[in-house]
């Protein structure tokens, strides 16, 4: 039965990607409901019927009173069958009826909501750009995709399971009122009134704040995450006093914001109940009043007072289930402002797979300021013949990097083009462009998974017996071998903690060469690749860099000239131009910047200081 209900929607299901999801929030809503369509029909009719079945009751428990002021003897004969039919429906059809309600609420709905919004929020978030991640918390991030499906799911619930039960609740309880004695509506219908006043009033101010708690949580989060992700840096310069000052900051602000949140709840709360007071005495006192003139019988004030009272008992859930509808609403409009982001960089609509032959690289005038006007690249043009060795060189910021991030298109340049074996790569598939460079960074952060599933993420179909080749042709797999982690987990299955912090920074480099290795992409690129090892092993990773940079086109950055001097050519880097080309012999016989540079390394590494 549960399987039944919970299979009723897909999550998983497929459905037509948006580059630009609505940015209202009720169509953003109502774009994630479009699969449970039926069943929220189905959840509300449910719910009618329920809260029809409750006014029924209490209409039923008037009536027996009623006619339990007649004989006893005479009560039974004249009323038994209907007696036993009441009883058989309170036993048997109302619990099928609550049963099919909180079944498709429950199990249909609520699970499957919050998996779908998340499950399409992550697949969205990741089509976003590397600029776009690293211009926000990846903490916040993370957080709005969590808090977002849940806060959803819940304002959904609380339209089923709350409005849709209270209206039709109080409507059924006008009708039964009136059908008493229709004055008897009447202090019904003013509290009505003055009720959705105060409600009108506390839903207006309770979204905004709302909002503006999510977003100081939102903040929090990201702060304290930041101080997680770099505790290395945060115990390195002692600065423990000074990270709990910034959380604090933001943990305060949060408590002021849910300080004004709470405010208006008292406030509605105190109200509710001075409301409710008159509800009962109006209704009550009334049907008393009546009672006594007789013009109302005793089943009708029982049925009266039963009603107030339980209108009396639900107003302040009602209230609770309004506020707690816009809440959620405001969490909703706050991680909108993530998950709803448009994705600015596109595949062309007729964009190709990348055909590579030859690993021909062309950059034509190339630009890319990163939106400042400054910095970057400015009009760079350099021919990389398939199967060349390019070393690039420049101190920090004269565009090295901007370069490799503008040939995997990471960012679209702002001038210029590049071109693969004479297509353009904006007019290829991202994933078909990336999947033909391999590329080793300085920075070789890895997964927070197994050894096996980080070097597999160079090639997932690879063999194990081609995994630990790689690795070993790294230097990986003796190290490895020995490892273990706190789950007993070992070598090739250990886990490396997040971003590999559980491994020196020698070995994680050389995993993430292992991952290159295994990838054997016909272009590859070389940022720092081993910067991070000591000689003996940088001395045979060489090696094995060298016997993998055969037949391939190979761009690399380096700030240990050393290791660019038997490349093809070195393409000097300054202020986003070229400044100097040529082998490493020829830089040096020139006499220019390449020169400079060498004769002022020490140890092999570039000085940062301005060249005269």
């Amino acid at each position: 039965m549960f399987r039944y209900f919970e299979s009723l929607v897909d999550p998983y299901g497929p459905y037509p990607e948006a580059d630009k999801p609505p940015s209202t929030l009720y169509a953003f809503l109502a774009d994630y409901a479009r699969p449970f369509r039926r069943v929220f029909v189905v959840a509300a009719l449910l719910s009618v019927l329920v809260s029809s079945v409750e006014i029924g009751l209490i209409w039923a428990m008037g009536w027996v009173v009623d006619i339990l002021a007649g004989d006893p003897a005479q009560v039974w004969q004249q009323h038994g069958t209907a007696l036993i039919a009441l009883g058989l429906f309170i036993l048997l059809v109302r619990p099928v009826l609550q049963a099919l309600d909180v079944l498709v609420l429950n199990n249909a709905i609520l699970p499957n909501f919050g998996t779908l919004i998340r499950w399409r929020a992550h697949r969205h978030v990741l089509r976003q750009s590397v600029g776009w991640f690293e211009n926000d918390f990846a903490g916040r991030i993370a957080n709005r995709i969590m808090q977002t499906p849940p806060a959803a799911g819940e304002a959904v619930f609380q339209i089923f399971d709350a409005i849709a039960f209270s209206l039709a609740y109080l409507i059924g309880a006008g009708v039964l009122l009136a059908e008493a004695d229709v004055r008897l509506a009447l202090p019904l219908v003013i509290w009505f009134a003055l009720y959705l006043m105060l409600t009108r009033w506390t839903i207006r101010r309770i979204g905004p704040a709302s909002q503006a708690a999510s977003d100081a949580r939102s903040e929090v989060t990201g702060r304290v995450v930041d101080s997680y992700t770099n505790i290395h840096s945060v115990k390195m310069f002692a600065h423990h006093d000074r990270e709990v000052a910034y959380a604090r900051e933001a943990i305060e602000n949060t408590r002021r914001t849910f300080f004004a949140e709470m405010r208006l709840f008292t406030i509605m709360d105190v109200s509710l109940v001075a409301l409710n007071g008159g509800l009962i005495v109006g209704v009550v006192g009334w049907a008393i009043a009546l009672w006594m003139q007789g013009q109302a019988s005793v089943g009708a004030v029982a049925a009266a007072t039963a009603l107030t009272l339980r209108l009396n008992a639900m107003t302040g859930w009602i209230m609770w289930a309004l506020t707690t509808f816009f809440r959620q609403l405001g969490v909703v409009a706050e991680g909108m402002q993530t998950i709803a982001q448009p994705i600015t960089l596109l595949d062309a609509p007729d964009a190709r797979p990348l055909n590579l032959t030859q690993g021909d690289i062309r950059f034509e005038a190339l630009s890319h300021h990163y939106g400042r006007g400054s910095g970057g690249l400015d009009g760079v043009s350099l021919h990389i013949r398939a199967g060349e060795k390019v070393g690039l060189v420049g101190r920090s910021g004269a565009g090295k990097s901007t370069l490799v991030k503008l040939l995997l298109r990471f960012y679209d340049n702002e001038g210029g083009r590049i071109l693969i074996d004479g297509q353009d790569i904006a007019g290829v598939t991202q994933d078909s462009l990336r999947l033909n460079i391999g590329i080793v960074q300085q920075d070789s952060a890895l997964l927070h998974r197994s050894i096996r599933d980080n070097i597999l993420y160079g090639r997932p179909d690879a063999t194990e017996d081609e995994m630990i080749a790689a690795a070993r042709r790294a230097q990986a797999h003796e190290f490895i071998a020995a490892l273990s982690d706190s789950e007993g987990r070992s070598g090739y299955d250990a886990l490396v903690g997040e971003r590999g912090v559980k491994l020196s920074g020698g070995q994680r480099q050389r995993i993430a060469l292992a991952r290159v290795l295994l990838k054997n992409a016909p272009v590859l690129v070389l940022d720092e690749a081993t910067s991070a090892l000591d000689s003996e092993v940088e001395a045979a990773i060489q090696e094995t860099l060298y016997e993998i940079m055969d037949g391939k086109t190979v761009i690399a950055i380096a700030h240990r000239l050393s290791t660019l001097a038997h490349m093809d050519r070195i393409v000097v880097l300054d202020d986003g131009r070229i400044a100097e080309e040529g082998t490493h012999e020829a830089l040096l016989a020139r006499g220019g910047l390449y020169a400079r540079y060498w004769s002022r390394q020490s140890r092999g590494f570039i000085g940062t200081e301005a060249a005269e």
